[in-house]
Formats: structure tokens, sequence, C-alpha cells
């Protein structure tokens, strides 16, 4: 059994990393037992831990984020909390070292033409988007009337009144599969995907059940999003893609979304928009 015996004053980092674990356990239903058991530690040093009369190792902090199963950035917070620099860097896309990442990236947004595709990181903001997107999805942006800080965040423009909503004909039903999955990203540990849910939830006129997670009624296999804007009429059922053991933060949130035609006059609609000069 592992174990770290820095016994003593509680203090600052130790408090605060105690409280952060604590939370962090509850979140995921477990007993200190549960946990103890999990990481092997005994469960009399993991509930010093959590009180802080015991202050962690780093290998502690990276043993106890593994056994919670914690998104890397939130395993960075748990090391910061425990006064540890954080072991998960979290860089831009346009960092040299990630130029590999930028080419895939691109080469996925190139091959899913002439059908949309766009980049998301996790707090659902688009980084980047293949011509097809901006081809099909720019009529219905054109009418936007939401702030454009928010016309790039895939979650805000289709809750936001004044923005995709409008245009989906289905919209209860789209959005209702939505919000379920910002339910379970902010549960499993994003603490961006909570505030992001929050934000959304304060939107008017939505169903009071959204505000907590439940299970959607199976309806269909897949779920579509039915636009209309005057004579145009599109529906599409989307993939979401992540990275495959990513050691960047940042990576481990960048999600593709890939949108495929539901029916053959989306198809047809698709094609035609790439074949014009």
């Amino acid at each position: 059994m592992k174990q770290d015996h820095d016994l003593g004053h509680p203090d600052a980092a130790a408090r605060g990393f105690g409280a952060l674990l604590r939370h962090w356990r509850q979140s995921r239903r477990l007993s200190q037992l549960d946990l103890a058991a999990e990481a092997r530690v005994s469960a009399r040093h993991l509930g010093f831990l959590e009180t802080g009369r015991a202050r962690p190792s780093r290998d502690m902090v990276q043993l106890l984020g593994g056994a919670l199963d914690l998104p890397l950035g939130e395993q960075n917070a748990l090391h910061l909390a425990a006064g540890y620099a954080p072991p998960y860097g979290q860089r831009e896309l346009d960092a040299l070292d990630l130029e590999h990442v930028r080419h895939a990236l691109d080469f996925i947004l190139r091959q899913q033409e002439p059908y949309p595709g766009i980049v998301i990181d996790g707090r659902w903001d688009v980084r980047l988007r293949n011509e097809a997107s901006r081809r099909l999805f720019g009529p219905f942006r054109t009418s936007y009337g939401l702030d454009p800080r928010l016309a790039d965040n895939a979650m805000h423009v289709v809750f936001h009144p004044g923005g995709l909503r409008p245009f989906i004909a289905n919209w209860e039903e789209f959005a209702g599969g939505l919000i379920q999955i910002l339910h379970r990203e902010a549960a499993h540990g994003g603490g961006a995907a909570a505030r992001l849910r929050d934000e959304i939830l304060a939107y008017p006129d939505l169903p009071a059940g959204w505000r907590v997670p439940h299970a959607p009624a199976p309806v269909s296999p897949v779920l579509t999003m039915h636009l209309h804007k005057d004579d145009l009429r599109l529906a599409f059922f989307s993939t979401l893609t992540t990275f495959a053991m990513p050691r960047d933060a940042a990576l481990q949130q960048l999600k593709i979304e890939c949108f495929y035609p539901a029916d053959e006059q989306t198809a047809e609609a698709a094609r035609r928009a790439a074949a014009r000069p």
C-alpha cells in the first residue's frame, strides 16, 4: 500500500488540496474506502489528506487523479492545489510542437468535403472549420442577432434566441440532446463545461427538465438537426471524434464534429454548393 507520511498541522496547500480531492471523490460517488481501494492507499491516510492533516507528495496527487479518472486539465488543478507545478501542458494549436496535430486536423476537415466539419475546444468554441461549413451554414449565420463574441461558440449558437435556434425545425429535440452532453461533460470533470452549461441554462424559454441530467428517450439511432430558412432545407446528423491518449490538457478537450446528410436532398444541396465557382 502506498503511503505519504508528511503529517502535522494543516497548511493552506494541504487544506486546498483536501477540499478539492473531497469534491471530486463525492462527484464520482465514491466513499473514502472505495477510493482508497482503487488507489491502493489506506482509508485512514486518505482521510488525513482530505482534512489537510497530511500533505500529499507529487506522486500521490498523480495517483489519486488517475484513480478518480480526472481529465488532464482537472489533474493540473489538483497539482496546483497541492502546491506543485501542473504536469500537463495546455498549448494553443498554433504552437510549433503541435504543427503535426494541426496538419492532421486540416486533413480531416478537407476529407469531410463537401460536407461540413468543425473543430471545437473544451468550451465548444469553433477553432477550425472547412469550406463546406462556411458554404452550407453561411446563409444562416448572416441572420444571426447575437453578440459576435458568441457567434463562434457551437452551444451558444444553438441555444441563443438570436442564433441558429429559430432555424432548427426540431430545436427542442436537438437542443435537449446537446444539454445532456453538457451535463455529462460537467459531471466528468469539465469545469469549462459546467460554466458553459450554466450560461446556456440562463437563456429564456428552456424546458425546466433540462436543468437536471437524465437519460434521453430513445427515438432514433442518431440525433438529426433539421435546418429551415426560406426555401433552404437541410438535415444533418454528426459524429464527434477525439484524440486517442493525448498528453496535453487542451488537446484532450478538442473534438472534431463532422456533419453528414440525413437525406438525399441535403446531400445534393452540398454537392451543388461545392460545384459553384
